[in-house]
């Protein structure tokens, strides 16, 4: 065939950016989103504690109002994401750093680490929560 008739030749349909009918998603990538959606999550998160000790340099109502409200089941309920954001936040940010000095790059490997780290979080946080009722009531 001729270069002119090769020009010529209409071009496959594709789409003009990736998105996600093109990919499939693959454990990897979900915890590469969720490290992402964590880590802004912990700057709405650190306003808590930031409420928290303004609270308590203002007054001892101030800082009373702050401990009743974290304290209401729906305060604990938001506490416990925000604690549950900060570790699967961190396991991920180890897993970079790992990654940094060129290993776990294995594609078997990082698939596993990927997949055991939302139960690996899970579990840090509520054995974080368990210490914390634990020294709570010593």
């Amino acid at each position: 065939m001729s270069k002119s008739a090769a020009t010529h030749e209409r071009p496959r349909a594709r789409p003009l950016s990736p998105h996600l009918q093109v990919y499939t998603l693959i454990p990897t990538m979900a915890m590469s989103i969720i490290h992402r959606i964590t880590g802004a999550a912990l700057y709405f998160g650190t306003l808590l504690v930031a409420a928290w000790l303004i609270a308590a340099a203002v007054s001892q109502d101030c800082f009373e109002t702050v401990a009743w409200v974290y304290g209401s089941w729906i305060g604990q309920f938001v506490l416990f994401g925000y604690t549950w954001a900060l570790v699967h936040h961190l396991i991920g940010g180890i897993r970079h750093l790992v990654w940094d000095t060129g290993a776990g790059f294995d594609k078997h490997l990082s698939t596993r680490v990927a997949v055991a780290m939302p139960f690996v979080s899970v579990a840090l946080t509520v054995l974080i929560w368990i210490a914390g009722y634990m020294l709570r009531g010593a």
